[in-house]
């Protein structure tokens, strides 16, 4: 079949790749900006925190493959963000967390890593 492991993308493309997840890190912020305006209760939050929550996920699995390459302080650091965004989404969707700022500007520092 056509699959591949994510470290032999990563080595054949990595300008690519880092592209790619930084473009669907400014995704992300872009529907997080859209729930702001429309409001918490709204389809478009729901739809913000849901990517938000997938992106995360795919990116956390990837982290903690073995193959992948990134030095291990960073990827250690990288599963910390990610679970606490996960964690941050589900207090802003519980109604625990009355804003989306802090999932924002977390996004905002990736992104701009990414770069």
């Amino acid at each position: 079949m056509y699959q591949s492991s994510y470290s032999e993308v990563l080595e054949n493309a990595p300008q690519t790749v880092r592209s790619n997840e930084r473009a669907a890190v400014l995704h992300s912020i872009r529907l997080l900006e859209s729930a702001e305006q429309s409001g918490l209760d709204s389809r478009e939050a729901i739809e913000a925190l849901s990517f938000l929550r997938r992106l995360w996920e795919f990116f956390l699995v990837h982290l903690a493959n073995d193959e992948n390459k990134l030095p291990d302080k960073l990827r250690a650091d990288l599963i910390s963000i990610g679970l606490s965004i996960l964690r941050e989404s589900e207090r802003v969707r519980t109604g625990e967390a009355k804003d989306l700022s802090a999932l924002k500007e977390i996004s905002q520092i990736i992104a701009d890593g990414l770069s």
